[in-house]
């Protein structure tokens, strides 16, 4: 069960469809392997593939070539929607330009420090166009921000934002604190996944 909001930037939809595959997958009983499903589930949408691996991962060209990470920890986050829906196909249509220099490589400890430095040295190629199409993220940005987060950048094509904290307590007060300030935004404190 998921309560997120429609057209979120967050993958809703997108592992709905990662299940469905996986069950009908199963329930024929296909003998074609997770690289088959990953082709298929590239046909539906960019993010498919993650989402049909459901683990910490480095996603790189449009969603097809995934590198799974062997030691993530989980990290407390809040996620904000400013209650606003952008349109996924929008967004790609404002994109200035898809030829955008490579992630960095990750830091050699993937602690909370260090994942909260990397990111800093990344970027959402989609946000400067999300922005200009829905400028409430940006408002949502700032409630983070003011909230104590470390970090905050929008998720995906938008409108859900995120805010790294240091431990899921900070997070959970960020999160009242958020709704209290917003109360018709969708505000979430959670945890990412981490490696097993």
């Amino acid at each position: 069960e998921k309560n997120l909001p429609v057209a979120s930037g967050v993958g809703g939809g997108s592992s709905d469809a990662a299940a469905a595959l996986n069950g009908l997958s199963r329930l024929w009983e296909l003998d074609i392997g997770e690289a088959g499903l990953a082709r298929i589930g590239l046909t539906l949408g960019a993010d498919l593939p993650m989402c049909l691996k459901a683990r910490p991962l480095i996603a790189r060209g449009i969603g097809d070539e995934l590198s799974p990470l062997t030691e993530f920890p989980a990290l407390a986050l809040v996620l904000v929607n400013p209650g606003a829906a952008v349109s996924t196909p929008e967004v790609f249509k404002a994109l200035s330009g898809p030829d955008n220099a490579a992630l960095p490589p990750l830091p050699g400890r993937l602690d909370f420090h260090g994942i909260r430095n990397w990111l800093d040295t990344t970027r959402n190629d989609l946000e400067p166009a999300a922005r200009a199409i829905q400028p409430a993220i940006g408002d949502a940005l700032k409630a983070l921000k003011k909230a104590g987060a470390a970090f905050a950048r929008m998720s995906g094509s938008g409108a859900t934002c995120f805010g790294l904290f240091e431990t899921g307590n900070v997070a959970k007060r960020a999160a009242i604190d958020i709704r209290r300030r917003h109360p018709g935004w969708f505000v979430a404190a959670t945890r990412s996944m981490e490696t097993d």
